[in-house]
Formats: structure tokens, C-alpha cells, sequence
């Protein structure tokens, strides 16, 4: 009986395929991982060549069809995700004529501010969910245009690596309305693309890939990937879904009651409901899961990640050792007030040049003193969204949370403190991959509604209400510090 969903699962730093049983649950030691690196250099580059980053998908799915064995047999069908806001150029044949641009480049920065003057910025995020910034598409667009018009001019159609994995693995490509909803070129609301922003970027619809609002699920592999693949080549593969709508999905949080937090190399809380239309606020970004239900939410390019500078930076001890160090010291003690911008800002500023900040170092400032103010400039930013999203979403009191940096148990008690209020830590680390797994299972028939799916196992904490006060107040400090540092944002 085949009732088992294989998800693939392609991230900014790994691919990772996984199966799960028909109830959502990852099948203990069923999964493969292949890790690789964007490429970047000081100014801002951040991309793939995209044909290795396929080569390292095949090898993934070839690792665990032969882990699974007579398993896969069982596999009924397949949902992916990739992560968004990313692209490439293809030519007339299908062939990549450009890097993959991911959604870390920062050298459209000057583009985003050119295309501000150009167009009524303010009303451009209104329609697309996005403003005009270095990690969206028209920025991108315009830089390249503008900077390299032949290598432009060599590209039929500009993709998300979810199109290009499809073109490659069908022969054809239909971009779903979760990736396009991400590019900033589609208007949310008519669930299409934003006519204004084609005609300024002298794009048609063909020079983007054909939308299918049905988002049908492709069938039948080319010969070459069936007969490596046999148990997948005749089974529905959904088209690819956005990581960050996944992994609310994953997490269980598909209704505005809920609250979805990761926080892993990057960060993001995110609200996912249904709705027939959208008002979006100027504060916060907007995309969807499918033609039904929107994605609301804030991201922040560095979470995980500072830790991980901090403690090759300033050689600190094992996590361990860390841990111990930091469970008993009081919010702020050290005096210092931190902006995690160490990859530029984008929520909410969304200054592509903004830098960290470490504001009220002293003489006694030890290096456990400074990872503190890292871990806590994150959280703030956490909590600061959080407020925003409890303005339009007054339901939301439950918050789900996952992600590789909350095996930290002192970071997960200093984000719930932080928040005020309780915080489920999942115990399920791979919620975008499971939320593919389920869009999978759904077009399979072997999950009626997405609601229905079992909600993860996790650990409830509760906040310390007088800690929440002094976070608060570490925020409004925070506050003041950015205010200081980007005078010219409200």
C-alpha cells in the first residue's frame, strides 16, 4: 500500500529528503542530507551555480531511496520546498545562462533605492507584500538590466530554483502561487503578476514562468531521473512551496490563532490564515501557501547565525560550558544594547547595507557579556514583531516554535521571556520539510485538509513575568539605539 510522503526540502545551506508516515510523523532514520555553500564575496554577493545545486539534490534522493529499500515501494507521492525570493535566468532551452541569485544578495541594494524614486514604493508593497529591497526580484531585475544588459538579454525566462528542479525533472515548469506570491512581483490580492511592475521592468508574462492557480501536482519524470528514481516516477509530485510557508505549515500554525517561530541560521515569525483578500501593513511583509491562505509575518537574515559568529569570534568555550554560564544571569546586566544586522536588516527597516551595532561596551565587557547582547538583540527583534503581529491578528495567543538554535534551552527560555507569553518549543526540527510532506499527502488524498493533520509534539515554557519587564525595557532601548543609527525610518 503506498501511503508514505517523501519530502524535499532545499535550503539556503543544505537539501534534505525525508519520509514521513501518512499521519506527518518523519519515519525515525528515513532521511538524507547534502550540505553545500553560498558563494559570497565582500560586496555583497550571495548565489549558487545552480547545476551543482541539483547534482547535490539527486544525490539526496539517491541516498535515501537506497536507505529506504523495500520502503520505497510504499512512497505515495512527494512535496517539496526551496527557499524564496531567489532566481535565475534560463535561455530559450531551458539552459541556466546566470548564477541562482538568492534572497542573501545585497548588491541590488542601490537598484531597490533607484526603483523607490521611480515608482510609489508605499503602494507597491500594498499589492505585492513586499517592499522594494535587494532580496525580492524587481531590485534584482533592474540591477542586472542596468549592469549587465548582455547577460540579460541572453535569458527567454528568469525562475525560482522550484521551476528550475521541475523543468529539469518534467521537462515543463508551472510556477506555484506560493513561489510566486514571494518574488515581489505578484500582486496578491488579483493572484497574479503586478502589471506595473512588468511594464517598468519591460518584462511580459512569458518572460516569467506560466501560472496555474490550481497548483496541479506534476506526473511523470523524464526517462532519465525514472529509471533512477522508479518508486517516484509515476506518483504526483507537488510543484515547490516556500520554505517559511511550509514551515508554518509543518508547525501546525494554519490559522490566525497561531503564531510560527523559527529560529535557526536565519529567523522568521509568521502568521498563515485564509482569507479572500488582504490588507497588508506597511510594517510587515505578506505572501501565501496557495490560492486560499495568506502568509504574514517579519524575517530577520540573522538568528542562529550570531551565535555562530560569536563564538568563533570571540573563542568562546563548547555549548555546554555556555549554557551553564548564561542560565543564571539577569536580562541586560552587562549594559550593552546589540542590532543583529550582521547580514543587513530586512524586516523592518529593511536597510540592505545596515551593519550590527554594539552599543555600551566598557572595559569590563567579557565575551560571554557580548554573546549575551547578541542572543538578546535577537529576541528583541522577535518580541518587536510579535507585537506588530498581535496588532492584526488579536486571536493569535498561542506561539509555536522550532528551529535548530532553540536546542539552546537558555535562548528558548530568553526568547519566551522575552515574548511574555507561553512558547511551544517543537520537538519536530525539520517543520518545512514536514509541511511539504503534508501539501504532498493532501494531493494524494491521504489528508482531506491541512487542518486535520496532528499538531507536533512539543515543550511548553512559560515566561518569568519579571524578566518580561526588563526585556521590555531592553527593547525600548533597542528601539532608540536603531532610531539613532537609521534616523531617517519612522
Amino acid at each position: 500500500m503506498r501511503n508514505l510522503a517523501l519530502a524535499l526540502d532545499i535550503g539556503t545551506s543544505s537539501v534534505r529528503a525525508i519520509l514521513f508516515t501518512s499521519e506527518g510523523v518523519a519515519i525515525p532514520g528515513m532521511r538524507a542530507q547534502r550540505d553545500y555553500q553560498v558563494r559570497t564575496d565582500p560586496h555583497g554577493m550571495a548565489e549558487f551555480d545552480p547545476d551543482p545545486l541539483l547534482d547535490q539534490t539527486a544525490r539526496c534522493l539517491d541516498e535515501l531511496l537506497q536507505r529506504a529499500g523495500g520502503l520505497s515501494e510504499r512512497i505515495a507521492c512527494v512535496g517539496v520546498c526551496t527557499f524564496w525570493h531567489s532566481m535565475l535566468g534560463l535561455d530559450a532551452y531551458g539552459r541556466p545562462v546566470t548564477p541562482l541569485y538568492t534572497w542573501a544578495d545585497t548588491r541590488p541594494g542601490d537598484a531597490a533605492r533607484k526603483l523607490s524614486t521611480m515608482l510609489d514604493a508605499d503602494a507597491v508593497h500594498a499589492r505585492t507584500g513586499c517592499v522594494l529591497h535587494s532580496s525580492y526580484f524587481p531590485a534584482r531585475l533592474f540591477w542586472l538590466q542596468s549592469n549587465y544588459p548582455e547577460l540579460t538579454r541572453q535569458v527567454r525566462t528568469w525562475v525560482s530554483p522550484g521551476e528550475y528542479l521541475f523543468r529539469r525533472l518534467f521537462g515543463t515548469a508551472v510556477c506555484s502561487i506560493s513561489m510566486a506570491s514571494a518574488t515581489g512581483l505578484f500582486d496578491q490580492n488579483r493572484c497574479d503578476w503586478d502589471a506595473e511592475l512588468l511594464e517598468t521592468l519591460h518584462l511580459t508574462a512569458g518572460s516569467l514562468s506560466l501560472l496555474d492557480p490550481s497548483d496541479p501536482p506534476a506526473v511523470g519524470l523524464l526517462p532519465e531521473w525514472a529509471s533512477r528514481w522508479s518508486p517516484l516516477s509515476d506518483i504526483p509530485w507537488v510543484r515547490a512551496i516556500g520554505d517559511g510557508a511550509s514551515s508554518n505549515l509543518g508547525s501546525g500554525c494554519v490559522s490566525e490563532e497561531r503564531i510560527a517561530i523559527n529560529l535557526g541560521t536565519s529567523g522568521a515569525i509568521r502568521v498563515m490564515w485564509e482569507a479572500d483578500r488582504v490588507e497588508i501593513p506597511p510594517e510587515l511583509w505578506c505572501y501565501r501557501l496557495d490560492r486560499e491562505r495568506y502568509v504574514m509575518g517579519a524575517a530577520f537574515s540573522d538568528g542562529g547565525s550570531v551565535y555562530s559568529w560569536m563564538a568563533q569570534t570571540l573563542s568562546l568555550p563548547d555549548m555546554d560550558t555556555v549554557q551553564r554560564s548564561l542560565q543564571d544571569r539577569q536580562p541586560g546586566q552587562h549594559g550593552m544594547i546589540f542590532l543583529p544586522f550582521l547580514s543587513g536588516e530586512r524586516s523592518f527597516g529593511w536597510h540592505p547595507d545596515a551593519a550590527a551595532t554594539l552599543y555600551g561596551m566598557r572595559w569590563s565587557a567579557a565575551p560571554l557579556d557580548i554573546l549575551q547582547a547578541g542572543m538578546e538583540g535577537v529576541a528583541l527583534r522577535f518580541t518587536l514583531a510579535a507585537h506588530l503581529l498581535r496588532r492584526q491578528f488579536p486571536r493569535a495567543q498561542e506561539i509555536f516554535a522550532s528551529g535548530g538554535a532553540l536546542t539552546s534551552p537558555v535562548w528558548a527560555q530568553m526568547l519566551t521571556d522575552a515574548l511574555g507569553q507561553p512558547v511551544r518549543i517543537l520537538h519536530e526540527s525539520e517543520a518545512s520539510s514536514r509541511g511539504a510532506a503534508l501539501t504532498a499527502l493532501r494531493a494524494a488524498g491521504l489528508l482531506k485538509r491541512l487542518s486535520d493533520a496532528p499538531l507536533p509534539e512539543g515543550t511548553l515554557l512559560y515566561p518569568d513575568p519579571q524578566r518580561h519587564q526588563a526585556y521590555l525595557s531592553l527593547l525600548d532601548q533597542q528601539q532608540s539605539l536603531y532610531r539613532k543609527v537609521y534616523p531617517d525610518d519612522p
